[in-house]
């Protein structure tokens, strides 16, 4: 867990992305294939779900330190995060836990069914034998809150400088369908596990928060802008005469928008088409919500067509 807690730390405290790339092929010239398979699979918003209330860990904090609850909510409104104020609070490790990013996953999946009780065990030795900053990153991995900010892009770009693959094949091979129970971290990268069918989108040119100081981006006349619709981002693929829509969670919804499929499928070249799904009446923009009532739905009926 340590490797894997200066990376987060190294990429927190910069927001320069060759500084974040070159924290993330540090950590991957020294971290177990398994330990990379799992920082992919994090880093991508794959993570499992929770297996511990935070309720819970609040009370089970609580009963170690013997603070009262008021001071926890002040200290929780001051910091404003519950993995990290409970990491602050608790008392200094009694000893020293070793163990790899993939050792401490594969116990928190198998963690999940076990009952409350087993639970406490299992976290209150966890928090006796790990450093501070070990303790918010385990906390926000039991805890269901792990996010970290680095894009898609950068990660892929970490992973071209470290395999010296292409970051199109990367982005196309982390992108697919893959199970980090039956996969190599190689064949990950080489795309093994990957059908490339008619249907495969490729991948979506997504609105990223911005990595770098305004003065980095150059001049204006060297950028494209789009304005950002309130909309479904989605992708139109059509190959050998078939037609298919993806949306940005990697989704086939061609049935839930005919129209578009009966205006796009008489063109006879090839294409693939990245953008914003909109809903339009009397020449105006929609919401959201009424594009997200098709999406749950098997068929599309003549009433909502209409709407």
């Amino acid at each position: 867990m340590k490797h894997f807690t200066d990376l987060i730390s190294a990429i927190e405290i910069t927001n320069k992305t060759n500084s974040k790339i070159n924290a993330l092929v540090d950590y991957l010239k020294v971290a177990p294939d398994k330990d990379k398979l799992w920082l992919i699979t994090l880093f991508t918003g794959k993570r499992p779900s929770r297996p511990v209330k935070t309720t819970l860990m609040r009370q089970w904090c609580l009963e170690i330190t013997g603070y009262p609850e008021w001071l926890f909510l002040e200290s929780y409104s001051s910091v404003g995060d519950l993995g990290e104020t409970i990491a602050l609070m608790l008392p200094n490790p009694t000893h020293r836990i070793e163990k790899s990013l993939t050792e401490w996953m594969s116990e928190l999946i198998a963690l999940k069914p076990k009952s409350d009780v087993d639970k406490k065990d299992y976290v209150l030795e966890a928090w006796s034998g790990l450093e501070m900053q070990e303790r918010l990153i385990f906390n926000k991995l039991i805890g269901g809150s792990f996010r970290i900010g680095v894009s898609k892009k950068t990660l892929v770009n970490a992973l071209s400088k470290y395999s010296g693959i292409d970051v199109n094949q990367l982005m196309h091979s982390i992108m697919g369908n893959w199970d980090i129970k039956t996969i190599s971290f190689e064949d990950l990268l080489n795309g093994e596990h990957i059908n490339y069918d008619n249907s495969k989108p490729y991948p979506f040119c997504l609105a990223y928060s911005l990595e770098k100081q305004l003065s980095e981006l150059g001049s204006p006349q060297e950028w494209q802008v789009e304005y950002k619709w309130d909309g479904i981002r989605g992708q139109i693929v059509k190959r050998n005469g078939e037609l298919f829509i993806w949306s940005r969670g990697e989704e086939l919804v061609t049935v839930q928008f005919p129209e578009l499929v009966a205006a796009l499928i008489i063109f006879e070249d090839d294409f693939v088409i990245d953008g914003e799904i909109l809903a339009l009446k009397d020449n105006a923009v929609l919401l959201f919500n009424d594009l997200q009532k098709r999406l749950n739905r098997k068929n599309v009926s003549k009433k909502i067509l209409e709407e």
